[in-house]
């Protein structure tokens, strides 16, 4: 394995000139918004999380003041960013940490663990990145940059494997590991990025395995990039749409005419009434959960 010292100091001495201005990473970002940017993250570029995070912590600075609120608020300022059943996990968290955890996001990884909806991942960055614990934060990105800085393979498994975690921890400085793990997630973002790395501009490509060994091309299956229209997965963000614009019940008829396929439509409402994201009422009506 190379020697982390020789990954450390050229990826720290990068970050330190070319990592983004973003909010959360302020000082005086709160654990809550670390903890909120972290899943508005999850799947979603950064971009297109700014305006809504910025929104979210206008709104909602604490996670008492969201906990107030139905759960059908959070899905509605949610927004377009997708994956709507994110907005519910953070909305069950914060009602779990006003009423266990005396409004304060926790700062020890498996309490945070143990919060509704929060994974080995997520634990990790808010423990990391909002207290400076010192724990391996393992996203994409660093899985990226790992694998071919390290292993010289183009690509990470495709999911998370021990070898990973142990590759991690073995490379973990001593002292700013919150820093480390940020500054990698970073490299990983701009530089080493999953199609068209940019290796003259990477600190660390005189070390990389991967550009040592020629770049050998992945090993597994192709990787296909997500389609989305005409997927189930469109057909509920138009319904959805439709539930977050109204502040009251809405008729069904109002949702039938956003969607042609009236099998897939039906099958997509039903899909976001079993995962909560919205309710039937007796009258035959829809709305957001929790009004």
């Amino acid at each position: 394995m190379v020697e982390p010292n020789l990954l450390h100091l050229p990826i720290l001495e990068w970050y330190d000139s070319n990592a983004r201005d973003l909010p959360w990473r302020a000082a005086e970002a709160t654990p809550w918004g670390v903890l909120v940017s972290e899943i508005m993250l999850q799947q979603t570029p950064v971009a297109r999380v700014l305006p809504v995070w910025h929104e979210w912590m206008d709104r909602w600075p604490t996670p008492k003041a969201l906990a107030a609120e139905p759960s059908g608020e959070a899905v509605r300022h949610w927004g377009r960013l997708g994956y709507p059943r994110r907005a519910l996990r953070l909305h069950a968290c914060a009602r779990a940490i006003t009423d266990d955890h005396g409004g304060e996001v926790p700062a020890d990884h498996a309490t945070l663990l143990a919060l509704p909806g929060i994974g080995e991942y997520t634990a990790a960055a808010v423990a990391s990145f909002a207290y400076g614990g010192r724990h391996a934060v393992l996203d994409t990105n660093v899985r990226r940059v790992f694998a071919r800085a390290v292993r010289a393979e183009e690509y990470p498994p495709t999911a998370t494997s021990a070898a990973e975690r142990r590759l991690a921890e073995a490379l973990l400085p001593e002292l700013g590991a919150a820093r480390w793990g940020v500054a990698v997630m970073e490299l990983g973002a701009l530089v080493c990025t999953a199609r068209g790395p940019r290796c003259a501009d990477c600190p660390i490509a005189h070390t990389c395995a991967w550009r040592l060994a020629g770049k050998p091309p992945h090993a597994g299956p192709a990787r296909k990039g997500q389609t989305y229209a005409g997927t189930d997965r469109q057909c509920r963000g138009r319904l959805l749409a439709v539930l977050r614009a109204a502040h009251g019940p809405v008729p069904k008829a109002a949702l039938d005419t956003v969607w042609d396929d009236a099998v897939q439509r039906e099958r997509a409402l039903d899909g976001l009434i079993a995962d909560g994201l919205a309710e039937h009422l007796d009258d035959g009506t829809y709305r957001l959960p929790g009004h």
